[in-house]
């Protein structure tokens, strides 16, 4: 046997382990550090009264394992500090479990949010599992916040923009056309919807923009795993915005994409442009 081929393999293999050990602590510790970014977002159609409305986007929470209720009154503390004109929820607030206890103990926070021109939230497809949905959709309809098939409109002098709410795309009626059925055709909307794949099904409404959640990035953004799963998108005349969210789903880990609350500065497209 060669002893020193042997070494060699056994050092390896060591290396081996030891790198996977730390990137595995890196990237369960930094599953619980969030950040604040802020992005300026350039939209069709937004009347100029509302060039810098900034929204404060909360998504993908999954309060339950790995993310204790003290990480959730963390988040729900800063966001309160930010300066913003509006915040929006767009769903997966508990990860499972003890769901109806999570439920209640997220929900209970996620009232306490305050933005001078409102909260508007919808649900996620883990907000609708595991039996969860009857209370989800209770805790949603008494929040105040809930624009599930609905919309409700900002008014600055005389323009108006319009902020709707999809049901989640996997456990519930989408119901965009029917979020917008009484908004007129010509002005401003948003579309909150958690999974993003809903800005590729069939509507009828014009939306300007989708926020979204639902892809937590990847959770690890290197090659091979790095794709376009957060950002800004195009999707024909719609803008879509994917957020990387909070929580994490599977395994409690993010590399290179660490947990984010999004602030959104919304800009006229053409002057974006020009820019």
């Amino acid at each position: 046997m060669n002893v020193e081929f042997s070494r060699r393999r056994f050092m390896k293999f060591g290396a081996f382990c030891g790198l996977g050990a730390m990137t595995s602590v890196y990237g369960v510790s930094s599953a619980l550090q969030f950040e604040v970014n802020n992005y300026e977002i350039p939209v069709p159609n937004l009347p100029m009264s509302f060039n810098g409305f900034t929204i404060v986007q909360l998504t993908d929470l999954h309060h339950g394992f790995g993310i204790p209720i003290s990480v959730i009154d963390r988040v729900i503390h800063q966001v309160n500090l930010l300066e913003k004109d509006a915040i929006v929820c767009t769903g997966d607030y508990i990860h499972g479990g003890d769901s109806f206890s999570a439920i209640d103990k997220v929900w209970s926070r996620l009232m306490s949010l305050r933005a001078k021109n409102g909260v508007y939230s919808v649900l996620g497809n883990h907000d609708h599992m595991f039996g969860n949905g009857d209370h989800s959709l209770s805790w949603l309809g008494k929040s105040g916040q809930s624009v599930r098939h609905g919309a409700a409109s900002i008014m600055r002098g005389d323009d108006r923009i319009w902020i709707g709410g999809a049901g989640d795309l996997w456990h519930d009626s989408l119901g965009i056309d029917e979020a917008f059925r009484n908004t007129p055709p010509g002005e401003f909307k948003i579309l909150l919807s958690h999974n993003p794949a809903a800005a590729d099904t069939i509507f009828k409404s014009k939306v300007d923009l989708m926020i979204s959640g639902h892809t937590h990035g990847g959770q690890i953004a290197i090659p091979p795993f790095s794709s376009g799963l957060c950002g800004l998108h195009a999707r024909g005349g719609m803008q879509v915005y994917i957020s990387r969210g909070i929580g994490w789903y599977l395994v409690p880990i993010r590399i290179n994409c660490p947990p984010e609350i999004s602030v959104l500065k919304l800009v006229p497209f053409d002057s974006a442009s020009a820019g």
